[in-house]
């Protein structure tokens, strides 16, 4: 039921997580505030194909 997901940062578009989730729970594309090394600084990572 649970499908693994990447997770991209908003600002330079590198990569750099990946999680899993549930789709019938959460239906929308999953945003989470992470550490991007690339930037070296917190910023949004949006959920990517």
């Amino acid at each position: 039921m649970r499908d693994n997901i990447t997770l991209a940062c908003q600002t330079c578009k590198q990569r750099n997580y990946t999680t899993t989730k549930n789709k019938k729970t959460v239906p929308h594309k999953l945003e989470l505030k992470k550490y991007c090394p690339f930037c070296k600084t917190h910023t949004p990572h949006k959920e990517t194909k």
